[in-house]
């Protein structure tokens, strides 16, 4: 029987819902293997989010509530999450593939000499346990199988439906760590505030492109859209680097943020495969461009060949 811990992604004591898409996958993991999972929590203060991952069908949850992990450095983080697995004897860990994820888990995976799954998009077909994850922006999907005694992955989010609750209560049991030394020190966040819902936490995206011309323009026609839906503001690669009025945290694509909201609405966006790669699997696409042949329209559930001034 295999053991599965999955390290819980929070951000100021709120859990993050990405999370549930690693739950999702660590049950057809122990469908396919046999186990159950665990789960790992790290921070200060983040009895809350123990509490909000009540339910979900976890064997137990572990808790690491310490001054020292108020803040994430990636040396104290990657022991705590070795230190969990060796009292879990977790043989697979997952976490979500967000920006958190992305720089603690290749850390973890060298901590514990594991073969890591990076993106996984999905299980392969077939009674082997292998892997799908996309290489040259998502234009090709591989097929990995792992041979290391321990595995590390990390979710692609977007892929996976939220796990939902089964009801069931899990233990909590905190462990008690001595926190790593670190060469790094944390020195501040900046945070940028919004009233708007987080990019990868919207349930719908509104998203400008290069043909808004301008940082004003683009503001002008992205924030009522916004206020009118409840969305989150996203933008394309070309806009955050030509626009300086917006900021490269709310860029959408390969190279930014990956995003599958219910809702996706694209202003002005001709489809680069880069940007295509970050929204391709939301529930449903509208877009709005003057050019029929844009590729943006290979993808949009719903298409308007219009100037976006008029439409």
């Amino acid at each position: 029987m295999a053991k599965i811990l999955v390290v819980a992604e929070q951000q100021a004591g709120q859990l993050k819902k990405s999370t549930l898409a690693a739950v999702t996958l660590a049950k057809q993991i122990g469908q396919k293997v046999g186990g159950g999972f665990d789960l790992l929590v790290i921070g200060k203060g983040v009895g809350g989010v123990a509490d909000a991952l009540q339910g979900y069908g976890a064997e137990q949850i572990l808790v690491v509530d310490q001054p020292a992990f108020e803040h994430y450095l990636a040396q104290p983080f990657t022991a705590a999450v070795g230190e969990a697995v060796a009292k879990s004897g977790a043989d697979f860990v997952i976490a979500p593939a967000g920006t958190f994820g992305k720089d603690l888990m290749p850390r973890v995976a060298a901590k514990l000499g594991a073969g890591m799954v990076a993106d996984c998009t999905a299980l392969a077909d077939g009674s082997a346990l292998a892997y799908k994850r996309p290489m040259y922006a998502g234009n090709v999907i591989a097929t990995v199988k792992v041979s290391t005694p321990k595995t590390v992955i990390t979710v692609r989010p977007s892929e996976f439906d939220a796990a939902g609750k089964t009801g069931g209560a899990a233990p909590v049991n905190a462990l008690a760590l001595t926190p790593a030394a670190s060469a790094a020190r944390f020195v501040g966040y900046q945070l940028t505030e919004s009233e708007r819902p987080e990019l990868t936490e919207a349930d719908i995206v509104v998203s400008g492109g290069r043909g808004l011309k301008d940082g004003n323009t683009f503001w002008q026609v992205m924030n009522p859209l916004a206020d009118a839906f409840g969305a989150a503001i996203g933008a394309t690669r070309a806009v955050v680097d030509s626009f300086p009025e917006v900021p490269n945290d709310m860029q959408v694509g390969q190279t930014g943020k990956v995003v599958a909201p219910k809702l996706y609405v694209a202003v002005a966006v001709s489809g680069a495969i880069q940007h295509l790669a970050g929204m391709k699997n939301s529930k449903t696409i509208v877009a709005i461009n003057k050019d029929a042949d844009a590729p943006i329209f290979q993808v949009a559930d719903y298409g308007l060949v219009a100037q976006w001034e008029k439409a």
